[in-house]
């Protein structure tokens, strides 16, 4: 599984949460990003597609983000990604938005269990390729 978080909020968090000692399943790789608005939306479908069985993005708050609206502009992205993936016959709970602060490690760890759970249940990416 692929985590994108954002530089300013939600991979301190995730910081956080390893100082902390909070438990998270390992079998996620975090991307540090600047800030997810400028998350291209062909990063997420590119990630299915190499094999990511489902993508997490972690930002700042509504109203926190460290360039104003970026995380805005991630929420609308998201909800068309959402639309995407459903019209391609791909369930939309293999990607996941949450908001975690700088200070919420335990909220960084609780999405990424939670998310893990839920791609156990989905199973393998069906774009998974053969052999990956």
């Amino acid at each position: 599984m692929l985590a994108l978080c954002c530089n300013w909020c939600s991979y301190a968090g995730a910081d956080l949460a390893g100082t902390s000692r909070l438990q998270m399943p390992p079998n996620v790789r975090i991307i540090r990003v600047n800030c997810t608005g400028r998350i291209d939306p062909t990063f997420i479908l590119d990630a299915l597609y190499q094999g990511a069985d489902g993508v997490l993005i972690s930002g700042c708050h509504p109203g926190d983000c460290h360039y104003s609206t970026g995380n805005l502009k991630m929420r609308a992205r998201f909800a068309l990604l959402q639309n995407l993936l459903e019209e391609a016959g791909m369930d939309s709970r293999r990607i996941h938005l949450q908001w975690a602060s700088a200070a919420e490690g335990d909220v960084f760890a609780e999405g990424i269990r939670g998310m893990v759970e839920r791609i156990k249940e989905l199973g393998p990416s069906p774009m998974r390729k053969e052999g990956k």
